[in-house]
């Protein structure tokens, strides 16, 4: 018998996921990843297949972030600053297939509480 890796699991969790969760132009999807050492997340249109606004820990001035709570708090203003620089307010929510819960909730708090709605 083999084992699923957390990896696959977390993927076939994603593809769950992604079949009822899409973006559109007036509701742009808020796409998160979490490796072991950065944070990645990026506003999409699916529609389009076009990636709107982006922002990870491996830019430029984002040196001291790394893959913890506090980084991913950071990261979600971040996002959130971008999203409304270019006028999207609403967004859909993409975990990625991670669980809702550290540094998952971290993000999306800190995005909501910076004018984003989800």
């Amino acid at each position: 018998m083999s084992q699923i890796t957390k990896k696959a699991a977390r993927q076939r969790l994603h593809r769950r996921i992604r079949k009822k969760v899409a973006g559109t132009a007036e509701r742009p999807r808020l796409s998160v990843h979490f490796s072991g050492r950065h944070i990645h997340a990026q506003i999409i249109d699916d529609a389009v297949g076009k990636t709107l606004a982006a922002v990870s820990t491996t830019q430029e001035g984002s040196e001291s972030l790394r893959a913890n709570v506090a980084s991913a708090t950071e990261i979600g203003r971040r996002m959130a600053r971008q999203a409304i620089e270019k006028n999207i307010r609403r967004v859909v929510f993409d975990r990625g297939g991670f669980t809702f819960h550290g540094k998952v909730k971290a993000l999306a708090d800190a995005a909501r509480e910076a004018g984003l709605e989800f």
